[in-house]
């Protein structure tokens, strides 16, 4: 991809204003990425499906939920359920071919609430470092007491950032927000394949999610990949490359 990157917004009708860039190719599927928490549609993982994409002759669209790179809103303001509207929002309005979705840890949470919303529109799904129920299972459950009491006295709790030396900001609305759209209760059916990519040396998505994501998973084609040497990010070369294989496989599949 040579040509410089246009950026689109997208005005929803829950009030977010979305950046996004893209196309629809007639006649084939659309692979949508949802990115980290935090993260953007520049990421490396996101740049290297979009090649892929254009190279293979698919439509694609990246885009940023509000509060993330270029869209509306503030970061610290955003709850999944938010940010499930806005992936919605994308796949409802900007696509009309079949729907692959890419969903990178805080993508693969918000992959299982469109599938859950969307299922006659998605025809595959590739889970990275799929962090579903993070706001639980690895914020809140991992609070110590007195964590507990001071963010629910503060609004929020600031906890390291494995990436920056700047604090990560944790605001209590995101964590009682979210328990309305746990995933890792309640069996879904797909009726897509279903691959999970998980690095075995992933400090904040413990392998175990994983395996309890699929448990969750009703699908003919599901399948776990781990990788003995991937840390969360998942986006060294040989990393991006299974990814890769596995875009490969899914698109083989529908002919």
């Amino acid at each position: 991809m040579n040509d410089p990157v246009t950026i689109h917004f997208l005005d929803t009708d829950h009030g977010t204003r979305l950046a996004w860039t893209g196309r629809e190719v007639f006649g084939k599927p659309t692979i949508i990425f949802f990115a980290g928490h935090g993260s953007d549609m520049d990421g490396t993982k996101a740049i290297a499906v979009d090649s892929w994409a254009e190279h293979n002759g698919f439509g694609m669209i990246r885009f940023d939920y509000s509060g993330h790179g270029q869209s509306s809103g503030a970061f610290l303001d955003g709850t999944i359920g938010q940010w499930k509207k806005d992936c919605l929002a994308i796949i409802d309005t900007l696509t009309s071919e079949a729907v692959i979705i890419v969903g990178s840890s805080l993508g693969g949470w918000l992959m299982m609430l469109a599938a859950r919303e969307r299922a006659d529109r998605i025809i595959g799904m590739i889970g990275i470092a799929a962090a579903p129920d993070f706001t639980r299972d690895l914020i809140w459950d991992s609070l110590s007491d007195d964590q507990k009491k001071t963010m629910e006295r503060d609004g929020q709790i600031a906890l390291p950032n494995p990436y920056a030396p700047e604090d990560l900001i944790y605001p209590l609305h995101l964590i009682t927000e979210a328990d309305r759209h746990l995933v890792l209760n309640d069996p879904i059916s797909l009726d897509c394949p279903v691959r999970l990519l998980q690095g075995m040396q992933d400090e904040e998505v413990p392998p175990v999610t994983a395996e309890k994501l699929a448990a969750m998973i009703d699908s003919p084609d599901l399948e776990v990949i781990f990788d003995e040497t991937a840390g969360h990010r998942f986006s060294e070369p040989d990393q991006i490359d299974l990814l890769l294989s596995c875009l490969d496989e899914i698109t083989l599949k529908l002919g």
